[in-house]
């Protein structure tokens, strides 16, 4: 989330697609209807009509799996009608850049594909550089070989018609949307999982960013891209490194090719390398030496052809390559796609440890409806949780605040709290490798961990000066004020460089509580909590300044260059790199100064930013979308309708799927007609697992229903109220049918697309019990983010009893 929740106030647009924000983020709406009653125009994108598209001055309709296509359609009549932010695009994004004069892109393929490999070779999604190793840069918008045309030219193929066609969204109403975005600005972007629970999700949000940055509507208040959190503290999860590709920080995780500290920063740049030395200074303490490259080899290296995410974990179960799996605070027996796979490959283990506040299906799958419990051999043990109001601790949310929450009561019985459960399984398996030779315990046994309390977890993430550095007032021993603290050489420390401040001078900064003081009058509040990086309420407001370093007019100002002063200033922290270096400097015209290219990036261009200091290693590397450099759109693995840009490449190109061909079957439209959507509702949080748990929410939505358009129920003879039968390639189940106009028949391509809707929040245990619609869903995944598509799925809708009794009404497969 590039801004904050409460920022949400200033926009004079707000596009909400992919989420209903109204349900299931409800303290946000607070802040959408703050910018409503000041004038703002809300839109909402999405399949089904919500809460949201009530409050909302435009809804528009879109067939599930088109975000792309929507999003090029409106970037291309943007481009063609000249309704972008020309100065900010020639300042603080890539457009000027000269692209590789071999980049291609043809019936659904970027220049570089390997057919074979289902991957690109990216050689030529470069920049054209000049000998100082810099990218060559354009005269003007103009140069058809310069970024800003190329990304034209990529687009000009979605018309408004070609939109509709896809999309199902009438093309006077994608123009509509794309003059409002553009005439009332500045103007945000929210985004849920309806948005990345495709197998284009990384391109989509690509695309948002696209948009964003032609509009200029990136590090001003009330601008920006803004991803809702489903979780309290998803967002500190991901901080703290819980994505499999990621360190703390979201520093890349080294692979098996990366054997030495020198490879990594080959790949990473010097930037990340230094932020790497200080989180493995906080591993390992003084066993991290310059001599031993700070314990870099005991970090268990990743492979770099192998997958490490959810549904790899469950086909390594079912391949018999996996023995153990500890699950933590997840429970993948309701939220899992293609559930069938996931109860056989549990099945396989040899012991599944669940560390749960309640007996979930996960912990009990091997009780499930239609098993027999001595058919499974798996070993379970059930590790008791503390709820989180029976911890101390941080929490995250998706602005980057960082609060502390105290212990309301203390654990029942003997329940720990996560972090305790952890502290004391790695002390016992630290004892029994103490006396071990074994290289692969070296990590184990070197490990620095002297951790009581959540406290100190979190000046550890902080980390400490380990030398005095005299004139600044740093001793050692003392913990960091900033991320600018933290040095390269070994001489600090940071368990994840984004937090390094938090505890600054000593204090618990999460705990701050000032509500009343709020410089500018823009609801930052600086001293309430802590927000990363450095206390920034908003990033990249350096962009919300011209090229002198002057507020852009039309926009609040947030910060700016005091030529007096001769430093950067403002009501926020500047999110410059150096606050005394003028926007006269190159430092100071990097307004995305983490980017190699110091810019916003309307094209994800292979690059490496070399760094005069060290000519061997470059400062930054680029990251590079795996399936391209432009958001392209591409049809979901059971699409009701062909692809017509490139008809031969209807999917992904780099999707592997079938990955186990004998559990991932895919279904066609003529036995499965419908397209399934599905989603969480506001009365059960996630797999429901709490919420099914207490009575009043029970009440209110005691069970599991679909809902199905008017048009289908007439087809069907159903009416609301009756069971219907509902079925995949993976599965079936039986639930009761909800008739209702929030669900609508769509025209796609001359075809009619009919779209039904249920929830994902039931399964098998808890007070209140139903089938999981995840016994439907496909369980193909995004190749660059592993996200399942879980938003656009075939089923088929058949009106009980005439259908016939399904085998077993939980999800079996007839």
């Amino acid at each position: 989330m590039t801004n904050h929740w409460i920022d949400l106030q200033h926009c004079k647009t707000i596009l909400v697609e992919g989420s209903n924000v109204a349900e299931n983020h409800p303290m946000a709406f607070k802040w959408i209807r703050k910018a409503q009653e000041n004038g703002a125009k809300i839109i909402h994108v999405d399949p089904r009509f919500t809460r949201t598209s009530a409050g909302a001055d435009v809804y528009a309709r879109i067939r599930p799996g088109t975000d792309a296509a929507f999003l090029n359609t409106m970037i291309n009549y943007i481009l063609v009608h000249k309704l972008y932010d020309e100065d900010f695009v020639t300042t603080h994004t890539n457009a000027l850049f000269l692209g590789h004069a071999d980049f291609a892109f043809k019936e659904g393929l970027f220049s570089g594909f390997d057919e074979k490999m289902h991957k690109y070779d990216t050689g030529t999604w470069g920049y054209q550089l000049a000998a100082n190793g810099k990218p060559r840069v354009a005269a003007s918008l103009d140069d058809p070989h310069c970024v800003f045309a190329q990304l034209k030219l990529f687009v000009s193929r979605y018309t408004l018609p070609v939109g509709e066609r896809i999309t199902g969204i009438p093309a006077a109403q994608i123009q509509q949307i794309a003059e409002t975005m553009a005439k009332n600005r500045p103007g945000a972007i929210l985004y849920a999982l309806g948005m990345t629970q495709h197998t284009t999700g990384v391109q989509g949000i690509r695309a948002f960013t696209i948009l964003q940055l032609l509009l200029g509507n990136v590090g001003k208040p009330g601008s920006g891209v803004n991803a809702l959190r489903g979780e309290p503290n998803v967002q500190g999860a991901c901080d703290m490194g819980v994505l499999n590709n990621y360190m703390p920080g979201y520093l890349n995780y080294p692979a098996h090719t990366e054997p030495t500290l020198a490879e990594y920063t080959k790949r990473n740049g010097m930037g990340d390398r230094k932020f790497l030395v200080n989180t493995l200074k906080a591993f390992y303490g003084d066993a991290a030496t310059p001599e031993n490259d700070f314990a870099y080899a005991w970090l268990p290296k990743r492979s770099a052809a192998k997958d490490y995410g959810t549904m790899a974990i469950f086909e390594s179960a079912l391949a018999g390559t996996m023995k153990v799996l500890w699950i933590v605070g997840q429970n993948p027996a309701v939220t899992t796609p293609n559930l069938n796979m996931t109860f056989e490959a549990m099945a396989k283990l040899e012991m599944l440890v669940v560390q749960e506040i309640w007996e979930t299906e996960t912990a009990s799958f091997w009780r499930r409806p239609g098993v027999d419990p001595k058919s499974i051999s798996t070993e379970v043990v059930l590790l008791p949780a503390a709820f989180f109001m029976e911890k101390n601790g941080t929490i995250s949310n998706s602005g980057g605040m960082v609060q502390w929450r105290y212990r309301a009561v203390k654990p029942p019985g003997e329940a720990k709290p996560d972090g305790e459960i952890v502290d004391l399984v790695f002390r016992r398996v630290r004892d029994l490798v103490q006396g071990s030779n074994d290289p692969k315990d070296e990590s184990l046994r070197k490990a620095f961990w002297t951790y009581t309390t959540a406290e100190d977890v979190l000046r550890e993430i902080n980390g400490r000066a380990l030398r005095d550095f005299p004139g600044t007032g740093l001793k050692a021993g003392d913990l960091v004020n900033r991320v600018a603290d933290l040095q390269p050489d070994g001489s600090t420390s940071s368990g994840a460089w984004i937090y390094a401040g938090i505890f600054g001078g000593g204090v618990n900064l999460s705990k701050r509580r000032d509500s009343g003081t709020d410089p500018g009058g823009l609801g930052l509040y600086p001293n309430f909590a802590w927000t990363w990086p450095n206390n920034k309420r908003i990033l990249y407001n350096r962009a919300s300044c011209d090229r002198h370093g002057k507020p852009y007019p039309g926009s609040e100002p947030i910060v700016w260059w005091d030529e007096k002063a001769k430093r950067w200033s403002g009501y926020d922290v500047p999110d410059v790199p150096v606050l005394t270096d003028g926007p006269n400097t190159p430092n100071g015209q990097r307004a995305f100064h983490l980017n190699p290219e110091g810019v916003g990036r309307l094209f994800a261009a292979v690059y490496q930013d070399p760094d005069p200091k060290n000519p061997q290693f470059p400062r930054d590397v680029a990251y590079v979308p795996k399936d391209g450099p432009l958001p392209e759109m591409y049809e979901p693995v059971e699409s009701p309708v062909e692809n017509i840009l490139h008809p031969k490449v209807k999917h992904n190109p780099l999707l592997k799927y079938p990955r186990v061909a004998s559990h991932q079957p895919i279904g066609t439209v003529e036995k499965y007609p419908y397209v399934l959507m599905t989603s969480t509702v506001a009365e059960h949080w996630c797999g429901g697992s709490s919420t099914r748990n207490i009575p009043w929410l029970n009440e209110l939505v005691p069970e599991p229903v679909i809902e199905i358009p008017e048009a289908l129920a007439r087809k069907l003879k159903v009416k609301t109220g009756d069971r219907v039968k509902v079925s995949s390639a993976r599965g079936e189940l039986l639930v009761k049918a909800v008739v209702t106009p929030r669900m609508q028949t769509l025209q796609a391509d001359g075809r009619e697309v009919t779209v039904v809707w249920m929830p994902y929040n039931w399964g098998y245990r808890g007070l209140s019990t139903g089938p999981s619609v995840n016994h439907l869903t496909i369980d193909a995944l995004d190749p660059g983010a592993g996200t399942q598509e879980s938003k656009a799925c075939l089923v088929n809708v058949v009106k009980f009893p005439e259908s016939g009794a399904p085998s077993d009404a939980q999800g079996g497969k007839a």
